[in-house]
């Protein structure tokens, strides 16, 4: 057992010496997560999309909603309603990646009060879709980190809009592969745990000893294709590389949060204020308020 764990952490870093940092950032809610059952049985059915208005004092964004994301649009639409979002902050900006709001604790909050921990007593089961993705504009819902949510719940009222910025091909092509990076890790320690693969544990194992990065990297690109098919690797479509390469946007958060709509209208109005000034907890210094409310798809 302890010859498979050193193993395993001589996969790790080979991995990490195949794919350099390429700088991740997460999208995050502190929101405790108390559950409340939420099932497609209790989503409105409807055909028409549902468009939305966000006013701030650096202008207005208009957006719609996803009728392929039911839970998210009709909670969104249920807050909105309710003049939930009234008066709250955009309470984390970070520059070229997103601004986030959403918390009910920020409506009036004091200069230095940390934020980001608050929102109504339940999460949303993820609805997490390979063709709703993160180009500059994507609506969608903040959550706690998967090693204390591991079904990516999506937090009940923090959500986020996406700036991100533009990318080249060949960036893409590492973004893909750090994203694949976890699922070959977890395929190769499956696949040396197997006894009938003990030669190739003991090669990683020496190499490692041995300090022959050059030959344990090349042993383990080597199992890539034995230990997970090209089918089950993650991989960009062309709309969503046309979309990365044009307007921008944040590609490493696909496949990890639900995006549950879009901004068509006022993309500048999320670079200004994205640009905010912020403290050391990513909050404006000059509170950014703003106030949501539902409009026809006429007023687009």
């Amino acid at each position: 057992m302890k010859a498979l764990q050193y193993a395993t952490l001589t996969v790790l870093f080979a991995f990490m010496t195949m794919f350099p940092a390429f700088g991740l950032a997460q999208v995050k809610t502190n929101n405790p997560t108390t559950v409340e059952k939420l099932s497609p049985d209790k989503v409105t059915s409807t055909e028409e999309e549902i468009h939305f208005e966000i006013q701030t004092r650096h202008g207005n964004m208009k957006g719609k909603l996803y009728n392929s994301t039911p839970l998210h649009r009709d909670n969104f639409i249920k807050l909105i309603n309710e003049k939930y979002y009234d008066s709250l902050l955009f309470h984390r900006v970070i520059r070229d990646f997103m601004i986030q709001g959403g918390d009910p604790e920020s409506r009036g909050a004091e200069p230095n009060k940390a934020l980001g921990n608050g929102g109504p007593n339940y999460t949303l089961p993820a609805e997490i879709r390979s063709d709703l993705f993160h180009k500059k504009g994507a609506l969608s819902a903040a959550r706690q980190p998967d090693n204390v949510n591991p079904e990516k719940r999506s937090s009940g009222s923090q959500f986020y809009v996406v700036q991100g910025r533009k990318y080249t091909d060949q960036m893409l092509k590492t973004q893909e592969m750090r994203m694949n990076q976890s699922k070959v890790n977890q395929a190769i320690r499956t696949y040396l745990s197997k006894p009938e693969n003990k030669a190739d544990l003991e090669r990683i194992t020496y190499c490692q000893k041995n300090k022959l990065n050059d030959s344990l990297n090349k042993i383990v690109a080597s199992l890539v294709p034995v230990v997970i098919s090209k089918d089950e690797q993650f991989q960009f479509t062309e709309q969503q590389r046309l979309a990365y390469s044009g307007i921008g946007g944040t590609p490493h958060l696909d496949a990890n949060y639900t995006v549950f709509g879009e901004i068509y209208e006022g993309l500048e109005v999320i670079d200004k204020i994205a640009t905010s000034e912020t403290d050391g907890r990513d909050r404006p210094i000059q509170d950014v308020k703003m106030s949501i409310r539902i409009v026809s798809p006429e007023g687009r």
